[in-house]
């Protein structure tokens, strides 16, 4: 029959593919010829490297936390010596406390993600410490969705971390994410609509620098007979000249000579453009909303939320640097007392490992 074939199709068995990566974040292309990309690289690209108000809230959250001095302790006494602190005030060859922690929040705010590599040393603790770049790693789940490994994938090479042995090598530290179960939200996802109109608007302020900081003008042209159109050879000779010798800021203030039938009309600014300073300030306002820290501790004007300088500042401790400090050292002590208790046999343990496992806590928040 003529509909047989279908027939034949239903009874096939369905082909079932699963990535090597098993990704789960979906980007969405809606926007795309509008707005900026929000992939991880993209939005550091854009947001940090390329933004000045992304740029200095990020450093000033991460430079700020990892200032913050951290102690050992557990719930009968405060460590001064243990391995755990040796190992986080030097972490690694090339790093130091401050160094790492400020990269570990630093990536956090950029990508929502951390990922911190564990060596293993000749005893219970782990020898070094590193952090590993979060746009390079891809997340294996398993079939219960739990990750299974972790895949650092660089220059056309793969490394993978096996999750599934006595020892976890990586300890993943993520932000909330309201629709992933794997990967965490960055702050510069919720701003990337107020990243993309603060950099339209510097590139306006830039053109309108390089046309000498003036609105552009109308040329008019009125011929001997009446007749209000340029021949082709003239108008692109007029346009040439204009380009050449009445454009850029080293052509700012030259007269401008017309032959005849010629008239140049300024124009003045237009109350869009009167807006666009308060546009620009309006979207850095929201950035840095979005990352938590005051405006007015980055230099926006027009901001009076806080009474004074010094009260921003108590906020942006209480609610931004504490509660990032605090999330980063639960996630390592829990993970380093795991991973130090497998990395030795039982009978090698000391008795710090036995008891209790000490944590790590900002001397702020825990003294």
């Amino acid at each position: 029959m003529v509909f047989d074939f279908l027939r034949r199709a239903e009874k096939a068995a369905p082909e079932q593919k699963a990535s090597a990566t098993g990704r789960v974040v979906a980007f969405g292309t809606s926007g795309r010829t509008v707005w900026s990309a929000r992939d991880t690289l993209s939005l550091t690209k854009n947001g940090f490297q390329g933004n000045p108000v992304g740029f200095r809230v990020v450093k000033l959250i991460s430079e700020t936390a990892a200032a913050l001095p951290l102690v050992l302790q557990d719930a009968a006494r405060r460590y001064e010596t243990h391995p755990v602190l040796d190992l986080i005030r030097r972490p690694n060859p090339a790093q130091g406390r401050a160094d790492l922690f400020e990269a570990i929040y630093a990536q956090l705010l950029l990508s929502g993600n951390a990922y911190l590599e564990a060596v293993p040393g000749i005893d219970a603790v782990p020898g070094e410490l590193h952090l590993l770049r979060s746009d390079r790693m891809s997340l294996v789940p398993g079939p219960d969705g739990w990750p299974v490994a972790y895949d650092y994938t660089v220059g056309g090479r793969r490394h993978r971390f096996d999750m599934t042995g006595p020892v976890q090598p990586v300890c993943h530290i993520r932000s909330y994410h309201p629709q992933d179960d794997h990967y965490g939200l960055s702050p510069l996802q919720a701003a990337a609509v107020a990243l993309d109109v603060h950099s339209a608007a510097s590139a306006w302020s830039k053109a309108l620098l390089d046309n000498a900081a003036r609105p552009s003008g109308a040329i008019i042209y009125k011929g001997p007979d009446g007749q209000a159109t340029l021949s082709a050879d003239q108008y692109d000779r007029l346009v040439s000249e204009i380009e050449a010798n009445h454009q850029g800021a080293r052509n700012a203030g030259r007269p401008m000579l017309l032959e005849g039938g010629l008239d140049w009309k300024p124009m003045g600014f237009s109350p869009s453009d009167m807006e666009f300073q308060k546009t620009k300030e309006a979207a850095a306002r929201e950035i840095a909303i979005a990352f938590g820290v005051p405006p007015m501790l980055i230099g926006i004007p027009g901001d009076a939320t806080y009474a004074n300088y010094q009260e921003a500042n108590r906020a942006f401790y209480r609610l931004t640097v504490l509660p990032l400090v605090g999330k980063v050292t639960a996630a390592i002590s829990h993970w380093l007392p795991e991973i130090s208790s497998r990395m030795v046999s039982r009978e090698g343990l000391n008795s710090v490992s036995r008891s209790c496992p000490p944590v790590l806590v900002s001397a702020r928040k825990g003294g």
